[in-house]
């Protein structure tokens, strides 16, 4: 699967896309990969390829 992909499937899945990830991550003061990586599968319900693809 692409990257594309995965942000498209995210955003239909979710209504999120790239941007809200990013500004949730800053105000919540996540900056390394295990945090952003734990909250993405934790909180907001993403699988493994998808919270990397939000990451990277």
């Amino acid at each position: 699967m692409t990257y594309k992909a995965y942000i498209d499937n995210i955003r239909a899945k979710t209504g999120k896309g790239p941007q809200y990830y990013q500004k949730e991550a800053k105000r919540l003061g996540l900056v390394k990969y295990s945090e952003l990586l734990k909250w993405l599968k934790g909180e907001e319900g993403l699988g493994h390829g998808y919270a990397n693809a939000m990451i990277f």
